[in-house]
């Protein structure tokens, strides 16, 4: 297996002058040398084919023990020095100091075909930056990740990629539940694939320890590198990368809305300054249309990370990013504006993409009225997101408000409980939406292929990954394997697959690892 080291990041940002192993506050360095933990009997589970494609890696390289050695942390990549990325962060909203990589090592940046990708494996041991923590991963949340990876890249969503998921066959200690009883688990790892791993908070370091000449370092290689587009120079050129950043944020964000993700831990050191969706721990999707609803057990009381709040996190990060930002310009007003324009950029955005979801091609002025409608209805029962967007392609401009309610009423969790008066409103809506559609002047096909295009027919639900753990536990990968296949096609019918098109079950109402989920992994 040949590689093409392009090791840019650690080529060209300041080290840890330390290389020893030990927790510790690391400082004017953006990164730390660090060797994984060698894993006991590696054995590779699953790998992304067309990840493997992407990178330069065979069919035959997957095969190879090789892979398994170097992706495991087994083995070093010949003529590379694996390394963690230190950063700070904004957790739950309060400052958290340095955080840094605690279980993420990248192994090499590696080019091919004019690309340059990191490889970071997660849960490859400790690291300078793992506080009280092993730096270890469990199979269970390796899983996750994984899919959910691949899931959202094929849903059309910037994230960070999957390549492989690999046992250690060594035993983790972990409280799922941080109620006390810990159990071991099997030990995982997953390797990362993604441009860079360079985070908010990476600059928020930088900036908390008034360390100027890296925070300059860092951001003129972080545009030279990835921002080739960035022409400006000055001040200027550091509002261009800022603005950049908040438009890549705010797509990020449109599309976790438009498919019913949360993400759970939008803390600014889970941000990626690339726009990427990365750090998949307690995240899920809407299924019941909640907005109320969060993933993770840590916020289940403020609920801060909720699939409503998601968008005002987001402005509120940038607005840490912009503070960090702020030695570089030391002009404040530019920077508030870019915040607002965030703000007014979203809501438009966000007005078309619902649009889109709608079947809705010509503007019209009441259609943000139909939508907030809309919004309402789906929160007076129990309405599952994915089902109601999909079925209701299949509502034809002629039809009758009760038989359109009739062709979403799979979208219901309980749709005998259905009180009359959700019906009348139910009704009222439809109407309404009947009667723009009539304004429309494309066939129902024509609209019905347009709104199968947004509105993805399968999503990785949390049940789906748990069932995929309880049978991986037992050494069964073949629904792993299933829903990996499934979800490269997230909005064909796939008619061999249309099990996977069902509302959340009952048992995976209250299940751990089905409802919520903690930061446990």
């Amino acid at each position: 297996m040949q590689l093409q080291l392009e090791n840019k990041f650690t080529s060209q940002l300041p080290a840890d002058i330390i290389e020893t192993n030990e927790t510790r506050q690391v400082l004017n360095a953006c990164f730390s040398y660090v060797f994984p933990r060698i894993p006991s009997n590696p054995k590779l589970i699953h790998a992304s084919e067309e990840v493997s494609e992407l990178i330069g890696i065979s069919k035959e390289d997957l095969e190879s023990e090789d892979f398994v050695n170097y992706f495991s942390g087994k083995k070093v990549i010949p003529n590379s020095r694996p390394y963690a990325m230190n950063y700070a962060g904004h957790q739950f909203g309060n400052w958290a100091g340095q955080l840094g990589d605690g279980r993420a090592i990248v192994l090499a940046e590696i080019k091919y075909k004019d690309q340059v990708f990191a490889l970071q494996l997660k849960g490859a041991g400790n690291t300078p930056y793992s506080r009280r923590a092993d730096g270890l991963a469990v199979l269970r949340s390796s899983i996750r990740e994984h899919l959910c990876s691949e899931a959202m890249f094929h849903l059309g969503v910037p994230t960070t990629r999957s390549l492989s998921l690999i046992l250690t066959g060594d035993s983790v200690l972990r409280d799922v539940m941080y109620d006390g009883n810990p159990n071991y688990e099997k030990g995982a790892i997953v390797c990362r694939v993604a441009p860079s791993f360079i985070r908010f908070g990476s600059f928020e370091l930088f900036s908390s320890q008034n360390d100027i000449k890296n925070l300059k370092l860092l951001t003129d290689f972080t545009i030279q590198q990835y921002f080739p587009e960035i022409t400006s120079t000055g001040k200027e050129k550091y509002l261009d990368f800022f603005k950049s950043v908040s438009n890549k944020t705010r797509e990020m964000i449109v599309h976790w809305q438009r498919v019913g993700f949360v993400h759970g831990v939008m803390n600014t050191d889970n941000m990626s300054i690339l726009g990427l969706t990365i750090d998949y721990g307690p995240y899920g999707w809407l299924e019941g249309y909640n907005y109320n609803w969060t993933p993770n057990t840590t916020d289940s009381e403020h609920r801060r990370y909720r699939f409503e709040n998601q968008p005002n996190v987001a402005q509120w990060n940038l607005y840490q990013l912009a503070n960090s930002l702020y030695p570089l310009i030391e002009e404040a007003k530019p920077l508030e504006l870019l915040l607002k324009e965030f703000q007014q950029l979203y809501h438009s955005d966000y007005l078309e993409m619902m649009r889109s979801k709608l079947g809705l091609r010509k503007l019209d002025i009441n259609d943000s009225k139909l939508i907030s409608r809309l919004e309402k209805n789906l929160q007076l029962s129990e309405t599952d997101m994915t089902i109601f967007f999909r079925e209701l392609s299949s509502v034809k401009k002629n039809a009758s408000p009760g038989s359109a309610i009739a062709t979403i009423n799979e979208a219901f969790y309980k749709p005998e409980e259905i009180k009359k008066e959700i019906l009348k409103s139910w009704g009222r809506w439809f109407e309404k939406y009947l009667n723009r559609l009539s304004i429309e002047e494309v066939s129902d096909e024509e609209r019905k292929s347009a709104m199968d295009l947004v509105n993805p027919k399968y999503v990785l639900r949390n049940y789906m990954a748990q069932l995929a753990i309880d049978a991986a536990e037992k050494e069964d990968y073949s629904i792993l394997k299933e829903l990996h296949e499934l979800l490269k096609k997230p909005y064909n019918d796939q008619a061999e697959f249309n099990n996977w098109f069902a509302k959340r079950p009952d048992w995976a109402r209250d299940k751990i690892g089905c409802s919520m989920l903690s930061c446990s992994s």
